[in-house]
């Protein structure tokens, strides 16, 4: 399949391949030691609670996705889910904190969200039936589901004037909640506390004082309840906005050990009705200003809470819903797996894209369940990059992005490779600072006979089993017909779409030998597996 793949991939875009401009680059990666390292199930995708009639730019894309009515028994949900062996969920989202919890006594009936001029967010208050959480939690156990649930943090709560809230939290809804799951025996990985109440907030906000002290009391339930339970939840908090002095503030007056992750969302591409998201996603220097605020959250919690981690709560590039057209295309997985591999790098544990379906930005289809093409990326990233984060240097110009992790399950490394230019292919050569060049022969490509000379040598294969060892393994990703908006993603060129049987498909590299160049093609992304990198780290 090597050949065959460089082959098609070479002769189908011959024409503008030899028009293009060729960049070489070493790529050097560091496996002496790691430099952060991730959770075992760093992907994570969210379930939210807008109901159908949630709109934005005259466009409604949530359809029946929310928690409260989508279909959990569409067969397609499960296997996307079981697919990732492990898949981490959040549940959450800007109606969290208006979620009530149909069991004990309520402060007012449990009826389901509705539009409301004056409610938060243009919607009333909502409710969870119990018949409901049993229902997630038995498609949750089914699947292998890690699950993160944010709780309502303005319970009890009053405005004060636009935006804020003040008062304690009321924890009575919240404690039957959580005692009517332990009797049932369902399995929460972690409580999370609010939805982007944090600073001046989206919609409302809390006082960072009241907030810490209001964790310390959940975290008082979490304990007492737990009592008896071999495995405690962990505590997240405050899922919102980063702004420094907030979260510091949170820290001291929490205190010591109470809030165990702390989380933070993200939507640095702006509104999903911008014209130039396009342009943004394949701008490197504009992917790099988020790259501050993962900097300055590490040293906040170094700072103030050295016993948290950190954790992308929620993430979907564009708010308000996600761009049209584009979160859920090709083009979107730039941007996703480069927000991957930035945060990695900065100890985040855990990264939760907004979301599994609903909105523009869902990793399925709203309608069909069917695969968008950031799922597969995904489930790549999943598949292949562990824990140990590994430093890079690159040669290569900004528009070649480069990321570096142990491999997952196995030996060796696995890169990952972002081309956002849409002229330059890049030939690669990647060393290893502990002075093993990975590459015997450097090959050069030129026009011509010399030309059709490197396609060739780049797809040759380990023939003999004696050399069984000298090779990498290549999953090259880009869009259908070269279609930046393509909602089909192509993998070492075959198109990745449902089997017959409805099936997620298989996601098959291309073996090449290691002495071969590597080239990236203009806009095109590459997982890159080395199984005979020596890398002491990731032993």
């Amino acid at each position: 399949m090597g050949f065959r793949f460089f082959l098609f991939l070479f002769l189908a875009t011959l024409p503008a391949f030899l028009a293009q401009e060729f960049e070489d680059a070493i790529i050097k990666v560091d496996g002496a030691t790691t430099v952060a390292e991730t959770d075992a199930n760093f992907i994570c995708a969210t379930l939210d609670w807008w109901p159908h009639d949630k709109c934005n730019y005259n466009h409604c894309p949530w359809g029946y996705s929310s928690v409260i009515n989508m279909d959990l028994s569409h067969p397609l949900f499960a296997k996307a889910i079981e697919a990732f062996k492990h898949l981490r969920i959040r549940i959450g989202g800007s109606l969290q904190d208006q979620v009530l919890y149909d069991i004990g006594s309520l402060r007012s009936p449990c009826h389901p969200f509705r539009k409301m001029n004056d409610g938060l967010f243009g919607f009333s208050k909502g409710c969870l039936r119990m018949s409901r959480w049993d229902e997630l939690n038995r498609l949750f156990s089914q699947t292998g589901v890690i699950l993160t649930f944010g709780l309502n943090a303005l319970y009890g709560r009053y405005q004060i004037r636009k935006g804020a809230w003040a008062g304690v939290w009321d924890s009575s809804n919240t404690q039957n909640f959580i005692k009517y799951t332990i009797s049932k025996g369902y399995q929460i990985d972690s409580w999370e506390f609010g939805n982007e109440l944090s600073g001046s907030g989206v919609g409302a906000s809390v006082n960072a004082e009241q907030y810490g002290k209001d964790l310390i009391n959940l975290k008082a339930i979490i304990n007492k309840l737990y009592n008896n339970s071999n495995v405690k939840p962990l505590l997240v908090a405050p899922g919102g906005f980063y702004e420094q002095d907030w979260y510091a503030k949170l820290l001291q007056v929490s205190g010591s050990s109470t809030v165990n992750v702390v989380t933070h969302h993200i939507y640095n591409l702006g509104a999903g009705v911008d014209p130039n998201l396009v342009s943004k996603i394949l701008n490197p220097h504009y992917l790099s200003r988020v790259e501050e605020t993962f900097k300055s959250l590490d040293k906040t919690l170094q700072t103030w809470g050295p016993w948290a981690s950190a954790w992308v709560g929620e993430s979907g590039g564009a708010y308000n819903s996600g761009g049209h057209l584009v979160s859920n295309t090709f083009v979107n997985s730039f941007w996703y797996l480069d927000q991957l591999g930035m945060a990695s790098k900065y100890h985040t544990k855990v990264y939760c894209r907004q979301t599994l379906i609903g909105g523009n930005y869902g990793l399925l289809n709203t309608t069909t369940l069917v695969p968008n093409p950031d799922y597969y990326s995904a489930l790549l990233w999943h598949r292949l990059m562990g824990k140990g984060v590994l430093a890079v240097d690159s040669t290569a110009s900004p528009f070649l992005r480069s990321y570096a992790h142990c491999s997952k399950g196995k030996a060796g490394i696995t890169l990952l490779l972002i081309n956002l230019s849409n002229q330059t292919t890049f030939q690669i050569n990647v060393e290893n600072s502990m002075n093993l060049n990975l590459f015997v022969k450097k090959t050069t490509m030129y026009r011509g006979s010399a030309f059709m000379r490197g396609l060739k040598k780049s797809a040759s294969w380990i023939g003999s089993k004696a050399d069984e060892q000298l090779f990498r393994e290549e999953y090259h990703l880009t869009p259908k017909d070269g279609y930046l908006r393509s909602q089909t993603m192509v993998l070492n060129g075959m198109p990745l779409e449902l089997t017959d049987d409805g099936n997620i498909p298989s996601l098959n590299p291309v073996r090449l030998n290691l002495n071969a160049p590597i080239f990236i093609n203009p806009l095109s992304i590459a997982f890159i597996a080395f199984p005979n990198f020596d890398a002491p780290a990731c032993a």
